[in-house]
């Protein structure tokens, strides 16, 4: 085996943290042991806490640094712990592929063993992105269906949205009108081209607060999706 130089990546969701215990800490000490083991240098290792495996590469700063490091030469490969800390999207892992193998850096999984160096593993890792978006999206269809039995029978579904309140009845959702201000300061930062860590920053940077917080990249990853499909 060819000796490299590799960027660890880590990443987990607040979700994931609180639901199964994926710590940031246990990841690192696999890449660690996976470098130590084959005899590879590890450069360093980049971090993304709290969130979603679905938030755009461009918009994660760990994944970010991470692929400047393997796309500018610093580093030969891009190593995490399994397939969906890298990302939930197939698109995503798809364009990742293709980019590692056109520049001629390398992708490592360590739960799948993959290695893009040969068509093989390439193929392997297009099976497994699609796999892996297919359960999400199962999933997905699954608690829409939920979901939407509770409204039709006037049941609450979780929290209220941001951008409504609740009704004097308990139930029935109305628009609240400083949220609203907030969602349309989004949309137009958005259309005017600003990434959502600039949105994000821009929200704190001008003392705006989601219900008595700090913005967080998640939050503001979340409500742009929600508005760009409206």
């Amino acid at each position: 085996m060819t000796k490299q130089r590799i960027v660890g990546y880590v990443r987990v969701s607040t979700e994931e943290q609180a639901q199964n215990g994926v710590s940031l800490e246990d990841q690192c000490g696999r890449i660690v042991a996976y470098a130590k083991a084959h005899g590879h240098a590890l450069v360093t290792i980049e971090r993304d806490e709290g969130l979603s495996g679905a938030t755009p590469p461009a918009d994660r700063p760990g994944l970010s640094r991470a692929l400047a490091m393997v796309r500018s030469g610093q580093a030969d490969a891009l190593a995490f712990t399994d397939l969906t800390r890298l990302s939930r999207s197939t698109r995503d892992v798809l364009d990742l592929a293709d980019d590692a193998s056109t520049a001629g850096w390398d992708l490592v999984s360590l739960k799948e063993n993959i290695d893009t160096t040969s068509a093989a593993g390439r193929m392997f890792l297009s099976m497994l992105a699609v796999f892996s978006q297919f359960e999400r999206e199962q999933t997905a269809e699954r608690v829409r269906a939920a979901l939407a039995h509770k409204r039709s029978r006037n049941e609450r579904t979780g929290q209220v949205p941001y951008g409504s309140t609740l009704g004097a009845d308990g139930r029935t959702l109305l628009e609240d009108p400083k949220e609203q201000q907030v969602l349309k300061r989004i949309r137009s930062l958005r259309r005017n081209g600003k990434s959502l860590r600039a949105v994000t920053a821009y929200l704190n940077e001008h003392g705006f607060r989601c219900r008595g917080k700090r913005w967080h990249l998640t939050t503001v990853a979340r409500l742009a999706k929600k508005l760009e499909a409206a």
